[in-house]
């Protein structure tokens, strides 16, 4: 068995850990609440054709939604 500092010191990770999982589980929830909220429509609003200036990953569009994302793994080479 673990001595009791060992517990201790268990017990103050999981205690750490469990407040970052509620955190993280907290942001989704935020995100989730707001992409209904507004229906979606304000995900890629950035990345319109018509702002052509934008660069697929530039800073207001952080990714190209017509790029198909595909790891090294799924392509036999991993």
């Amino acid at each position: 068995l673990l001595s009791l500092p060992q517990q201790w010191a268990l017990l103050a990770l999981s205690s750490c850990s469990s407040v970052c999982c509620l955190c993280c589980l907290l942001g989704l929830l935020v995100a989730i609440g707001l992409t209904l909220g507004n229906q979606g429509r304000v995900l890629l609003a950035p990345c319109s054709i018509a702002s052509i200036a934008l660069g697929p990953a530039s800073r207001e569009c952080p990714f190209d939604p017509t790029r198909v994302y595909v790891s090294p793994g799924r392509l036999g080479m991993g």
